[in-house]
């Protein structure tokens, strides 16, 4: 039964997962916007959840819980799902060799912002839902 409650909340899951870690790459990309010869990079969000969702998610760096005694129970290793990077082609690069368009990384970030919102209203529909369910409500 767990299985099939995971496989209902996956999709939006993963979807999730990419959107905070396109999140933090757009924000380093405003972040070097004054840096000379920085490259503005992203990610082709359709093709990393195809990939995930085909794959399983993909393996990062993990992060551990830190274990202060003996008789604590082991917890699975946290793990950020690893991208590919792609460099963005601009429109009109910066003398100085930067590739960062803040007109078109606020409009992204503001755009990645709202749809990272969306999928979190999915899944706590979706969670309310199966809770519903569950209560007989």
């Amino acid at each position: 039964m767990l299985d099939k409650l995971d496989a209902a909340l996956r999709f939006n899951t993963e979807a999730l997962n990419l959107r905070a870690q396109r999140q933090e790459i757009l924000a380093s990309n405003i972040a070097n916007a004054d840096t000379p010869g920085y490259q503005a990079r992203d990610i082709d969000f359709a093709s990393q959840l195809s990939n995930a969702m085909q794959n399983g998610r993909a393996q990062g760096t993990g992060m551990s819980l830190a274990v202060t005694s003996a008789r604590h129970i082991p917890a699975e290793t946290l793990q950020s799902p690893s991208v590919d990077l792609m460099y963005r082609i601009p429109a009109q690069p910066a003398l100085d060799g930067n590739t960062v368009d803040m007109d078109r990384e606020r409009t992204e970030f503001a755009d990645n912002s709202l749809k990272y919102q969306t999928d979190l209203t999915l899944i706590s529909s979706q969670i309310k839902g199966m809770m519903s369910v569950l209560q007989g409500q």
